[in-house]
């Protein structure tokens, strides 16, 4: 059995740093405290300065397909990632064939190397010994719809609705942590409050969460989303998340709060960005037209009238956005265009590339989508940044959990996949708008808590030894919108499941990841 001494730094718990050496005996923790004796054959990683943290976990993970890359593996490690929650906003390569997930959501996720037909089970059985990373997964039900009603754009009939609540019902047993919906996705957005309740049924009944990207239920409108997801509670019994919750803060506090007050407490993830990132299809298209695996869209543009009819209806959409208005076309960056003829544009503004290809940003913006398949994603600026300081209340609830939402599909994607956990510890915990305990809890124990990860998410006797040396002085994040791939800096020495992955800074090539299952 390996054993690892973490010597000379300073525990994180709930009640603050205290100076203590860690030992770490296969797997798990085995002792807490000062001076501890050297084991014979024992590493010895000394602390310094640092702090120990237990393993972060990034609760809103796209990177369940490329884990096995070590580029995602390093961004991840360096920011002090052991463990992601993918199978997020209702899409996923399991259950089914994956063809869906990889129609839709190849340009957030990636296309998944392995999983075609295997169901949640062989997802989870996939990441087992194969990466430094730990993955844990949701079901995803926009995927279950997908599986069972295609593009039916209906109400779910008794039988289809009893299938469904099958494949969810299966996947949680698989070890699935709970379930996944992206409301403003497709088929998801098709799913109405009553058949999520019934699907919400089934993770009740395990006590697994449910995870939700809401109903059109962001910004101004958070109010409307969260309350059908506490509908959802009522109707089911089921523990309730929120995923990326952008609002503007004292409103979603006193969302959250009132929801609390009536017996139906949420807990959410959210990221220190105020730019979103996502798919062009969803903000500029009808539904109908934004269905992965078709060729809807190009038929309608190839048809000078129809073409014309549909410019309207993405100027309508986008005019109506709160978060985008007039100044739509400068507020929307191009972070992954696989078509070649329009590859050099990413990095750009919709305006700056219309200007750059001698068109307008609605025409430009449709040629994009259909020459990539839909397979588009955009960074979208907002009207009035959230400064750090407005946005600690909200990081200190305890019903908060860090998620990057990160994608690292493109060459210009959104800095949070490379900077997220890095910027929690720079902006709130060094500088203290967060306490280093209160950062220990929303980075990990909550979410641990939360989705029933296991003995993880405190440097204590027994628990599983995923483990973070964090250098105060050094931690920071150097992604950001310009250089949106600079690896974070700070954290140097990490182990998961008590082996080095991250030694000086470098990976160490071990894999001693697994697919966690739902511990209940």
């Amino acid at each position: 059995m390996t054993s690892v001494l973490l010597r000379g730094g300073s525990v994180v718990g709930p009640t603050g740093p205290t100076r203590a050496d860690v030992l770490v005996a296969g797997d798990r923790i085995i002792d807490v405290g000062t001076d501890l004796d050297v084991p014979a054959h024992a590493a010895v990683v000394d602390c310094g300065e640092r702090l120990v943290l237990p393993g972060f976990v990034d609760a809103h993970s796209h990177a369940g397909s490329l884990v096995s890359e070590p580029a995602v593996q390093l961004a991840l490690l360096r920011q002090g990632v052991t463990t992601v929650v993918t199978g997020q906003d209702g899409v996923g390569p399991a259950p089914g064939d994956g063809s869906y997930a990889d129609a839709y959501f190849a340009a957030i996720d990636g296309p998944h190397p392995t999983a075609r037909g295997g169901g949640i089970g062989a997802l989870l059985a996939g990441y087992d010994g194969a990466t430094p990373l730990n993955v844990a997964t949701l079901v995803p039900g926009g995927t279950v719809r997908h599986v069972v009603m295609g593009d039916d754009d209906g109400p779910a009939s008794p039988g289809q609705r009893t299938a469904m609540r099958d494949l969810v019902r299966a996947g949680l047993a698989a070890g699935a942590v709970g379930l996944s919906t992206g409301l403003d996705y497709v088929p998801g957005l098709y799913a109405d409050t009553a058949e999520l309740a019934a699907l919400c049924a089934e993770v009740a009944a395990v006590d697994g969460l449910y995870v939700s990207h809401m109903r059109g239920g962001y910004e101004t409108n958070v109010r409307a989303g969260l309350e059908e997801i506490a509908a959802i509670v009522r109707a089911s019994g089921v523990r309730a998340h929120v995923s990326h919750l952008h609002a503007p803060v004292d409103l979603a506090i006193a969302v959250l709060a009132e929801l609390e007050d009536a017996g139906t407490p949420l807990s959410f993830d959210a990221y220190p960005y105020s730019r979103g990132c996502t798919i062009l299809s969803m903000l500029l298209l009808p539904a109908a037209l934004a269905r992965p695996g078709t060729t809807d869209l190009a038929r309608v543009v190839a048809d000078p009238d129809a073409r014309a009819r549909l410019r309207g209806t993405v100027l309508d959409r986008v005019l109506g956005r709160a978060d985008l208005g007039t100044g739509w076309a400068e507020q929307i960056t191009l972070s992954h265009v696989p078509a070649p003829e329009f590859h050099a544009l990413q990095g750009r503004t919709l305006a700056e590339a219309a200007a750059a290809t001698g068109t307008d940003p609605v025409d430009l913006a449709l040629d994009v989508l259909v020459d990539a398949a839909l397979q588009v994603t955009v960074v979208m600026r907002v009207p009035r940044p959230r400064t750090a300081d407005e946005l600690a209340p909200l990081f200190r609830l305890p019903g908060h959990t860090a998620g990057s939402d990160g994608i690292f599909v493109g060459t210009h994607p959104h800095p949070r996949a490379y900077g997220t956990f890095a910027r929690y510890l720079q902006e709130y915990a060094v500088a203290g708008r967060l306490s280093w305990s209160e950062a220990q809890r929303s980075l990990s124990a909550t979410a641990v808590e939360r989705h029933r990860l296991g003995d993880r998410g405190r440097v204590a006797v027994g628990s599983v030894a995923d483990v973070v040396v964090v250098d105060p002085a050094r931690v920071r994040a150097r992604s950001s919108y310009a250089h949106p791939m600079l690896l974070a800096e700070g954290i140097d020495d990490v182990l998961v499941a008590g082996v080095p992955v991250l030694r000086a800074g470098a990976l160490t090539e071990a894999t001693p990841g697994q697919g966690i299952r739902a511990s209940r």
